[in-house]
């Protein structure tokens, strides 16, 4: 988070007074928060806002939209393309999973003027990488009719997605797993429980909102046979990668109720994870090529890798979408 805050900085002051005269906010947040005030208590990280501004964002129009210095790699669908194509040559399927945009529901910011919200950018996006063969989980219609029905998909005062949210995500996963011909089975020794977790999300901090403010969530521990807490399992089959949306409410703000959790209970396979609490687009991949550089077999065992990131991360990348290797060329060999 600190990495975006520095970064943002640039043109966050523009950027969110208008939004917030959009919004109708009360009182606009110190000029250096990178915070947008929206309507009953909701509260929005403004690089996401300044993403679902751009009606397109990749091909040539990456070069000015995207956060990133070098212009080669401003666009991300090489660098995707890439890692799906060495991973398909090694037998390992890939599945993008890019976390929704909380602001993309009107719901949540009905008077906000988004550009690439209506165009709807992100369908167009995730057309042009499937015509490139990579399989994109979009999450945006399941979270859209969990959260007609009630469930809240998002925090209202953190940058991630909620509990059920995660939960949401993993069984989307878990159904495009499947229907990939992926081992998938009933959860053999996990158990559940619903609990109501307490915290002070980030966006809180970042405006420095009064230290008595939290917010509550419902979240669903996941646990194996022994009530112990779900451990990475570097022989998994499946192998999640991300940023903080993979490590959320399991590393921090909550335990057992994270993404991995859902999902080792949603397919009966407990994963393998590489999280970071930075972006989602290189480190995770550079993290990838370290392990499997020193275990020339890591990759073996592997039939998914799980790639979940905040979309909005397609412009803000601070250092954009390097074209990494996926090992070694000496553990290639």
């Amino acid at each position: 988070m600190t990495t975006l805050v520095k970064h943002t900085g640039l043109y966050l002051t523009a950027f969110a007074t208008l939004a917030l005269l959009a919004l109708g906010a009360a009182a606009a947040p110190p000029a250096s928060s990178p915070v947008v005030e929206g309507k009953n208590g909701w509260l929005f990280f403004e690089p996401e806002l300044r993403f679902l501004n751009f009606t397109c964002f990749w091909g040539e129009a990456a070069a000015k939209t995207a956060r990133s210095p070098k212009p080669e790699n401003a666009d991300p669908i090489p660098a995707i393309v890439d890692f799906n194509n060495q991973l398909a040559a090694k037998g390992i399927r890939l599945f993008l999973v890019p976390v929704p945009p909380k602001a993309w529901n009107e719901a949540h910011t009905p008077d906000l003027p988004l550009e690439g919200r209506k165009a709807d950018s992100l369908t167009q996006f995730y057309s042009r990488l499937s015509a490139e063969g990579v399989q994109v989980v979009d999450l945006r219609p399941d979270f859209k009719a969990r959260e007609e029905a009630g469930e809240a998909m998002y925090c209202k005062t953190d940058s991630h997605w909620s509990g059920e949210g995660c939960v949401a995500a993993s069984k989307a996963v878990a159904k495009a797993l499947a229907a990939a011909g992926l081992p998938t089975r009933p959860a053999s020794g996990l158990h559940t429980a619903w609990t109501e977790v307490h915290f002070r999300g980030d966006l809180l901090e970042l405006k420095r909102a009064p230290a008595n403010q939290e917010e509550r969530l419902k979240t669903r521990q996941v646990s194996d046979a022994s009530n112990a807490a779900l451990q990475p399992n570097a022989a998994s089959s499946t192998l999640v990668l991300g940023d903080s949306h993979t490590l959320v409410f399991h590393d921090f703000l909550a335990e057992r109720a994270g993404f991995t959790d859902q999902l080792a209970y949603e397919t009966g396979v407990i994963p393998d994870w590489i999280g970071t609490r930075g972006s989602g687009a290189n480190a995770v991949r550079i993290s990838l090529l370290r392990r499997a550089t020193k275990d020339a077999g890591y990759l073996a065992s592997k039939k998914a890798v799980v790639w979940c990131f905040a979309a909005r991360e397609f412009t803000e990348a601070d250092q954009g979408w390097q074209r990494l290797p996926l090992t070694a060329p000496s553990s290639s060999k």
